[in-house]
């Protein structure tokens, strides 16, 4: 009589596996975490750079002087104004406009500047 023989993978063989596949992990998650953060400073400096043309704009359109007012968010965002939708920092950041010569700013602390 002969006997069945099943096969199947062994205990050091499914181990191995589990360990290369946490190594991979281990390479990937802070490589994609360096992505996601660059990919929203990134965003954030594109929404700095939509802004300060608004602002731009907004003072030709205006005849406002360099040094001068203080332009709102709201006065630059709208249906028929130079931003259609409100900008968003996807880091958690909000944004200052500031004066028309100075550069339009973001409160996130890891550098999200023109």
């Amino acid at each position: 009589m002969k006997k069945m023989l099943k096969k199947s993978f062994t205990l050091v063989e499914i181990m191995i596996v589990v360990a290369i596949i946490g190594l991979l992990a281990a390479i990937a998650i802070p490589s994609f975490i360096n992505a996601r953060n660059t990919s929203r400073k990134n965003a954030c400096i594109n929404n700095l750079r939509q802004i300060d043309g608004a602002k731009e704009q907004y003072a030709l359109q205006e005849n406002l002087s360099a040094g001068g007012s203080e332009p709102a968010l709201a006065t630059l965002v709208g249906p028929d104004k130079w931003i259609k939708a409100t900008p968003i920092c996807k880091a958690g950041g909000t944004y200052t406009v500031n004066v028309i010569s100075t550069d339009p700013a973001c409160t996130y602390a890891n550098g999200h500047n023109l």
